[in-house]
């Protein structure tokens, strides 16, 4: 690490960082990469908005655990974040606890209202949704399950009041937010979309414009929305004036959620998927994510080969990975949902054996065609966000949520600042799917925020990100990168990546190298070259401890508004 801070505050970047050459992209440069990363020995909060960062410091600094940390940076990430996270959405926390070694899952994902049904969208005959409704519009929206889930983390594992964790967030909504470049790109991307709701281009545009970066951004309904709920808990939100707003607009806009679904919603705690990876500890989300689980699957996949001798970002590294992410994504599509509604053969797909199955089936020299799903049955037995923390107790806590697309579903509720997810979209809209709509249903997610312990069973890292399906590639390349090459977690985070799944093209970071683009091409893989710090690629946010030093290192995505922060 202090390598690459000397090399960084010199101006120079030696290309070989991450051992080969980039002839795709200009070199990492100080702006993307330095100031980024940040070690501390007592606690670090690795977040994509540099101030929610500072805002979970500073909570530890005041005595707060890892996990009070994590529900103040939650709630401020809200308001620095809003194209990606916010209280109209959903996710999931993953918490272990120093003194006692337990690992829970708490999922808040969203939920289907209770009236939806398979056939609630119309499809066209190419199958798709007619005038976009499960992406924009009262119908996208699930009822949203973020109060819920942060307030049961604080009630239960937490040690701080209400009031003391939500009122940075509060501040900042209620004073305002300065514009970053990224969000001033999303805000444009997405204009179209804000300009077509009222509500939220009222907040989310500057008289009818998008915001420019170093614009004020001021959200004083969302600020007093999170008032009433530092003061009332769940109750402010599910119940009464907040829930009735909610439902009143997402109905008004041809929604089908009821004040009752709102009051009725529920989180889940889990037990989280494990796994091992060349003697280290995997622990990550279950169901309804497919996330956790298929991580272990691809790296389990991937323990079968010398990653170390193969090198990294080169051909015959690339090749291996793009072909079981294909065999991977092949699994995801014919085996997960909701384990409330459907069966998903879990031990199976973490198999071992399994993975040396599956292994088999890879030709070396060439890209396959035609995935077919495996057969795990016979190993059984009977633009989202992240942000990681940890503390010097080793209390370790992941956590991803998301309103789904930027911006959501468009609908923002008036008078409360909340806007609404497009959750409804990671469904299947047709009938007889493992992931089809029901009443109650969460929907398919690949949020994985995951949590590994050294082979000496201690807490080492925790690590996430954005980025739909490409969050299952993103992290298991990042744990791969620590593991396999010796990276520090900032270097893990911000070298080249690659996303592959069960077909079509091989998505490659604009900085892979010049030998493996060509090398690919002739296996046989379609390339779709993207940019050189892409966030289609996520936004990894992760921390790993150092026993030799007893220095957390926190590491920040440069391919979005991440850095960390310690003390």
């Amino acid at each position: 690490m202090m390598v690459l801070k000397n090399m960084i505050k010199s101006g120079t970047i030696v290309m070989t960082l991450f051992t080969s050459i980039f002839t795709f992209s200009h070199a990492a440069t100080p702006e993307n990469l330095y100031g980024r990363w940040a070690d501390g020995k007592n606690g670090v909060v690795a977040a994509a908005s540099p101030e929610a960062s500072k805002i979970g410091v500073e909570i530890m600094k005041k005595g707060g655990n890892a996990v009070d940390a994590a529900v103040a940076t939650a709630f401020a990430i809200s308001v620095f974040e809003p194209n990606a996270s916010g209280i109209g959405g959903g996710g999931f926390m993953l918490i272990r606890m120093a003194k006692t070694g337990k690992t829970v899952v708490i999922d808040y994902r969203e939920k289907a209202p209770s009236k939806a049904t398979p056939d609630m969208f119309v499809l066209d005959e190419n199958g798709k949704v007619v005038n976009n409704e499960i992406v924009e519009g009262g119908k996208a929206s699930g009822v949203p399950g973020t109060v819920a889930g942060l307030l049961t983390a604080l009630e239960k594992y937490g040690t701080m009041k209400r009031a003391d964790v939500m009122t940075p967030a509060i501040k900042y909504a209620e004073e305002g937010i300065t514009v970053s470049k990224n969000l001033e790109t999303i805000i444009q991307d997405n204009y179209e979309k804000l300009a077509k709701f009222e509500a939220a281009g009222e907040v989310y545009l500057k008289d009818g414009l998008p915001y420019e970066a170093g614009d004020k951004l001021v959200n004083k309904d969302l600020a007093k929305t999170l008032k009433k709920i530092a003061k009332e808990g769940k109750k402010g939100f599910y119940e009464g004036e907040i829930a009735n707003k909610i439902a009143a607009e997402v109905q008004k806009q041809g929604g089908l959620m009821t004040a009752e679904d709102i009051k009725n919603y529920s989180i889940e705690e889990r037990e989280p998927v494990e796994g091992t990876y060349r003697g280290y500890t995997i622990i990550s989300c279950p169901p309804a994510s497919s996330g956790g689980t298929h991580i272990v699957q691809l790296l389990n996949m991937m323990e079968n080969y010398d990653l170390k001798s193969l090198g990294d970002n080169t051909p015959e590294s690339w090749h291996v990975w793009a072909e079981s992410m294909k065999q991977v994504f092949a699994d995801r599509a014919e085996y997960m949902g909701d384990t409330a509604y459907v069966k998903v053969p879990l031990k199976g797909l973490t198999s071992k054996e399994y993975a040396k199955d599956l292994v088999k089936k890879i030709d070396l020299e060439k890209a396959g065609k035609d995935i077919k799903v495996g057969d795990p049955s016979k190993y059984e037995s009977g633009s989202t966000t992240h942000f990681s923390v940890m503390d010097k107790e080793g209390n370790m806590v992941a956590v991803t949520q998301t309103i789904n697309y930027f911006f959501g579903s468009g609908v923002l509720v008036p008078g409360t600042g909340i806007m609404m997810n497009n959750e409804m979209d990671d469904f299947v809209p047709q009938k007889n799917m493992k992931n089809s709509i029901e009443g109650g249903k969460r929907p398919l997610s690949s949020m994985s925020p995951t949590l590994v312990l050294d082979p000496d069973n201690r807490p080492f890292m925790t690590v996430g990100s954005p980025g739909a399906t490409r969050i299952i590639p993103a992290v298991a390349l990042t744990i791969s990168n620590v593991i396999d090459h010796g990276m520090s977690m900032q270097e893990a985070i911000s070298a080249p990546r690659i996303a592959q799944f069960q077909s079509g093209s091989l998505n490659l970071e604009g900085r892979v190298s010049h030998e493996s683009y060509n090398k690919l091409k002739e296996m046989g893989h379609e390339i779709n070259m993207r940019g050189s710090y892409d966030n289609y690629f996520g936004g990894v946010q992760g921390i790993l401890m150092d026993y030799d030093t007893k220095t957390l290192h926190g590491g920040a995505d440069p391919r979005r508004d991440g850095q960390a922060a310690s003390f």
